[in-house]
């Protein structure tokens, strides 16, 4: 049955349709209130036109529809088919940031962290935060003042002393047996899950009742730290009711595009102030149609989210403009708005986030040269780093099947690579081709050194290489007795960023994003200078050898001789002068004797 005559026989019914190719891999998912209307306008002469149109429809084998009860059923259900199936044909979300979340983990003594990820895990997640480092500073109050730990120590085992964290006050200390106890590190927990979900009266009555109690009991110092504890959570309550009444909640959208080539910007406003900014990329919208954009775009960010903003503004009006706004309503509890500005200050800010837009477009696609903060700042974001790094050491390996293992450390500053402090390491303790241990030797032997020191540590060590490297990495900072140091490691073939502590959520950026630009030039440069290094190691060990097989003359004199002329060929062709002056006149005498095919006879023979 032809497609044409298909869709002809399609249910008068609200759905979701999608076209196939012959295989049966998706090409494009849409919904309709009437699936036959929609599906059969496809084949009118205007939509034939459409060059969009045409192509999907000369790729298409088959159309399949899934029927709903209403039209929200469908809005839903397309943008979840279009998250899973990434139809080449529809608008997908692309872009180098996510929201960040606070996680408390499910396990005996929970944790917290900040992720980007939402997963379906048991943990508790809280958020988004905005801006990203919002959710960092809630992490450090929350170590600070409840003592709930972020650390990556391994909980499922006793450890013999606590870590740094313990003693600096952050942390109960649940990895050494008698530090705390289940009961005590739950009630911490219970505190800061109160303090997150915004109930603040039933934080503060308990923590009086606490105070009270160890005031009584004549513990003081507690009691202080309880009530000082009280007043900064009185604090923080009082500062969010004044920014609540100050303003509302908007995010603006704006866009510049040279189709195929697009780049949208979004500004959350949060009480009346920019908070944050987020960028979307598009390299092959051939047939760009604004509406179509932005209708998409708006699904994929909002239906799955679970914060919802009072207003949204937008450039163009689009065709399920009502109906999306009607289901955020519906999903958020009260009225969300979806705005076109036509005037005014609302229009002015428009403009605004359509110029950042453009600007956005020139950093990617014309490759302008972005500023060491810039960069600095879209690492922190991609990465979901604390804090922009300002220094990032990484580390490679090289080595021929186990021999002349070696390692090259670079480290890129303030925006460039600062050879000055590139750093060159001979592998001692590891037997054969085990890059893991070579890595553990090398991340243990550097930044041991540096915390014995009382040196700072930088901003972000990266490995070359994938999860195996990374864990090897971590287990040898854990056991240099540094801990929350920003880690990453970057794998070849697949370009993939791996976060340590974030593992299971893998960065792939775009081959646009100049933070992958960035990443591969340092890793790039690490692997120049270990490769450089290991060559230079391998010629020396093959000029040493030849050296050696000379009777009578040792390593020392090997090695003088080789600081002198730099190569056997050199003091191959030497005049007994020359090699008289370098290791004295018995050894030139051997040398010479050597290369001229007479080796010298011992006199007491």
């Amino acid at each position: 049955m032809e497609l044409r005559e298909k869709a002809g026989q399609l249910p008068q019914a609200p759905g979701v349709y999608i076209y196939k190719d012959r295989h049966g891999t998706a090409l494009y998912v849409g919904k309709a209130k009437n699936l036959r209307s929609r599906v059969r306008s496809y084949f009118l002469d205007d939509r034939l036109s459409d060059t969009k149109t045409g192509s999907l429809l000369a790729e298409a084998g088959d159309v399949e529809y899934i029927l709903v009860d209403n039209e929200k059923e469908a809005l839903a259900l397309e943008n979840n088919l279009i998250k899973q199936w990434k139809p080449r044909f529809n608008v997908l979300l692309r872009d180098d940031k996510t929201y960040p979340y606070l996680k408390l983990t499910k396990e005996p003594f929970p944790r917290v962290y900040v992720t980007r990820r939402l997963r379906k895990d048991g943990a508790t997640y809280h958020g988004p935060y905005f801006p990203g480092n919002l959710a960092h500073r809630l992490r450090h109050f929350i170590n600070r003042q409840f003592k709930v730990p972020s650390c990556s120590v391994d909980l499922t085992r006793r450890h013999a002393q606590p870590c740094l964290e313990y003693h600096i006050h952050r942390c109960l200390g649940p990895c050494v047996e008698g530090l705390t106890t289940i009961e005590q590190h739950a009630g911490a927990v219970r505190n800061a899950r109160l303090f997150l979900e915004g109930k603040h009266r039933d934080l503060i009555a308990g923590l009086k009742e606490r105070m009270a109690e160890a005031s009584e009991q004549m513990r003081f110092e507690e009691a202080a730290a309880l009530r000082d504890l009280i007043a900064t959570v009185e604090e923080l309550e009082q500062k969010q009711k004044v920014a609540a009444a100050e303003g509302d909640n908007i995010d603006i959208f704006g866009y510049y595009a040279e189709p195929p080539l697009v780049a949208v910007n979004l500004f959350h406003l949060r009480n009346g102030r920019i908070v944050d900014r987020r960028e979307y990329f598009w390299e092959d919208l051939l047939q760009f149609s604004a509406e179509e954009l932005f209708a998409s775009l708006l699904k994929q960010v909002y239906l799955d989210q679970p914060y919802i903003p009072d207003r949204i503004h937008v450039p163009v009006d689009f065709e399920d403009r009502a109906l999306l706004e009607e289901t955020l309503s519906e999903r958020r509890g009260r009225k969300v708005e979806i705005h076109t500005p036509q005037r005014g200050q609302k229009k002015a800010m428009l403009e605004l986030v359509e110029t950042n837009a453009q600007h956005s477009f020139n950093q990617r696609f014309r490759v302008l040269k972005p500023t060491s903060k810039a960069i600095q700042d879209a690492l922190q974001d991609a990465l979901g780093l604390e804090t922009p790094p300002r220094r990032i050491e990484c580390f490679d390996v090289s080595h021929i099947q186990g021999t002349d293992k070696v390692a090259s450390m670079v480290v890129w500053e303030d925006g460039r690579m600062k050879k000055s402090d590139y750093r060159k390491f001979i592998i001692r303790t590891v037997e054969g081709n085990d890059d893991f241990a070579s890595m553990r030797e090398v991340i243990g032997r550097r930044y041991s050194r540096l915390a014995a020191d009382g040196k700072p540590m930088p901003g972000l060590v990266l490995v070359d290489g994938g999860i195996g490297q990374l864990h090897a990495a971590a287990a040898a900072l854990e056991a240099s007795g540094v801990t929350n140091q920003p880690l990453a490691a970057i794998a070849k073939r697949e370009e993939i960023i791996y976060v340590y502590g974030q593992e299971d959520e893998p960065i792939a950026l775009d081959r646009f994003s100049p933070v992958l630009h960035l990443v591969q030039s340092i890793r790039d440069e690490a692997h120049r200078f270990a490769v450089t290094f290991h060559r230079a190691r391998r010629s020396a060990s093959r000029l040493s050898s030849e050296l050696e097989q000379i009777p009578g003359i040792g390593p020392k004199t090997v090695n003088r001789l080789l600081r002198r002329f730099g190569s056997a060929k050199r003091v191959r062709t030497a005049s007994e002068a020359g090699l008289t002056a370098a290791v004295g006149p018995a050894a030139a005498g051997k040398i010479l004797a050597y290369y001229a095919g007479q080796v010298p006879q011992d006199p007491g023979q």
